[in-house]
């Protein structure tokens, strides 16, 4: 086989592993699948599609939008998480935030690995490879160790995801700051007047907090004014160090805690996540360690698994998604205003519970991982082929 047959097949894998990384980063912030309820009491005029939520890889969103109609008078949309939650806690069910918290905590962690992995699937010659993945995963390592464990290492976290668990706690994102507005008067107030018509501009500290929400900023800080309030008076009241850690075993205690008052059921599940983030942790790191070592040499297994396990994207999301709508209801409380049999909820397709009517389906993200299998797909194909060719 010639060198410049060599060069365009390695070529065009690198070209179709350059636009697997580019859906890759799309996915991230595109919603995946969405899961709407109907019924008579959400007319259609109000409720176009429902009550509709739509999943993210770091987070769960609002699906609904704002009705411009004569009949309608709407400033903001309805948040039908929140809507959603409401009504599934009748039931006994923990609410959505309380779902996929490993998951949606690292998926930023997981992505960024399956771009080194990629970048490193394309390259041919075995130390390059290694170098590559070993100077990458230990980046990754190292910001991920930093994020989770160090102070302040939540503020690495997306913005996206923040924005999630500041919502789910009932805060909105763009809401009004937790902290009442100052207002100034008297002499100092004239004296800001006099400024303003002078050119200058003046800032309160309430406009300043104002312009801080809906930026990443600004919802870390309701999320810490949230968690401050909520240690007052408690004897085991630890002080906020930010770290993402920190962040998640609180948020995932509150939310758990949030219709069902049960400290006793709660603890045991807040201590098991606990354990899985370190688990997870600890797990990826060896990951990445025996990818490194399996990149000493073209195929073999280890080789293979950093093209197969981004390819293999769309099935894992399945599986997860399934996964956890099982434990939802399946870990229904005993507080719940109603008693019900365990059940599996939807997965694909419409389906019912009471006088609900439940929809569930792909949505663009989704699509966009069926893509990135077919685009990973044909580079294998080509990749195997080169291999397989002599000389």
């Amino acid at each position: 086989m010639s060198t410049s047959h060599v060069s365009r097949q390695t070529l065009l894998v690198g070209l179709l592993s350059a636009a697997a990384i580019g859906l890759l980063v799309v996915i991230f912030y595109t919603p995946v699948w969405w899961v709407s309820l109907t019924a008579p009491n959400y007319p259609a005029e109000a409720f176009p599609d429902g009550v509709r939520i739509h999943f993210h890889f770091n987070g769960v969103f609002n699906g609904c939008e704002l009705q411009h109609k004569a009949e309608i008078h709407e400033e903001e949309a309805l948040d039908c998480v929140h809507e959603m939650d409401t009504i599934n806690h009748y039931v006994g069910m923990y609410p959505i935030a309380a779902g996929g918290p490993i998951e949606r905590g690292f998926s930023q962690f997981l992505i960024a690995m399956m771009v080194i992995m990629l970048i490193g699937w394309a390259i041919t010659k075995p130390r390059a490879r290694m170098l590559l993945l070993g100077v990458g995963f230990t980046l990754l390592s190292l910001w991920m160790y930093m994020a989770v464990y160090s102070d302040d290492g939540f503020d690495m976290l997306s913005e996206g995801y923040v924005s999630a668990l500041v919502t789910s706690l009932d805060q909105e994102a763009t809401g009004e700051s937790a902290e009442p507005e100052i207002v100034i008067g008297g002499i100092v107030g004239t004296l800001k007047d006099s400024l303003a018509e002078s050119g200058v501009e003046v800032a309160l500290p309430s406009e300043q907090a104002k312009v801080q929400q809906g930026t990443k900023a600004g919802l870390i800080r309701e999320l810490r004014l949230t968690y401050e309030r909520d240690q007052e008076g408690r004897p085991d009241a630890e002080g906020w160090n930010g770290s993402a850690f920190q962040v998640m075993s609180w948020h995932y205690k509150k939310t758990l805690g949030r219709y069902f008052n049960n400290p006793e059921e709660i603890g045991p599940m807040v201590k098991n996540l606990e354990l899985a983030i370190h688990v997870v942790f600890v797990g990826l790191i060896g990951a990445m360690a025996l990818l490194v070592f399996g990149a000493r040499r073209n195929g073999g297994l280890l080789y293979w698994l950093l093209v197969l396990v981004p390819m293999a994207l769309p099935v894992f999301f399945i599986i997860d998604y399934s996964a956890w709508l099982w434990w939802y209801g399946h870990t229904l409380n005993d507080m719940g205003a109603f008693s019900v049999k365990p059940f599996m909820p939807t997965v694909f397709g419409d389906g019912k519970v009471a006088q609900f009517a439940t929809h569930s389906y792909p949505y663009t993200g989704f699509g966009l991982m069926v893509v990135l299998s077919a685009v990973l797909a044909v580079a294998s194909l080509l990749r195997l082929k080169q291999f397989k060719e002599p000389g």
